[in-house]
């Protein structure tokens, strides 16, 4: 368990101490998706659901998950994020709603894991704006694109 830095050397979680490690400016970019059918996303972009704007609320969903974090995530460090951004794109092909969330802090870790929450959030979001005229709505895709920042550096998903 020595390469995974949430377990001790007897193999119990621990929150990672970053207090030796340098402050640098770190990004980190997620995708996901919420596949439906082509009715479903109509009534979406048309804005025709009930509930309301769909987009606009699932991207503030999104932009609240990246910010509480650490409160869902047991062993995430609280961060100052300076930045989150999403875009929440319809896709006729999918069908359905692309998500992709950039999230940014000047920090000593990484912000990986609020980027993959934005992204989360606001596709559960988007399922429960909807949810009353298509219950069969699939949530996948939810990956790490790239993050920059850190000892490790860049990483960009193949």
């Amino acid at each position: 368990m020595a390469d995974l830095t949430h377990f001790d050397g007897a193999g119990h979680a621990h929150m990672v101490d970053v207090s030796e490690k340098a402050v640098t400016s770190r990004e980190a970019t997620a995708e996901g998706f919420v596949k439906m059918e082509a009715e479903t996303l109509a009534i979406i972009t048309e804005g025709r659901a009930k509930k309301g704007d769909v987009l606009a609320v699932a991207r503030l969903a999104g932009i609240m998950g990246a910010k509480k974090t650490a409160d869902l995530i047991p062993l995430c460090h609280p961060l100052p994020i300076t930045k989150v951004a999403l875009d929440l794109t319809p896709d006729s092909a999918l069908p359905g709603i692309r998500i992709t969330a950039t999230v940014k802090t000047s920090g000593q870790t990484g912000v990986e894991m609020e980027a993959l929450t934005a992204v989360s959030t606001a596709a559960l979001t988007l399922y429960d704006m909807v949810k009353a005229v298509e219950k069969t709505m699939e949530i996948g895709g939810i990956r790490l694109l790239r993050k920059s920042g850190g000892k490790s550096g860049v990483f960009e998903a193949p």
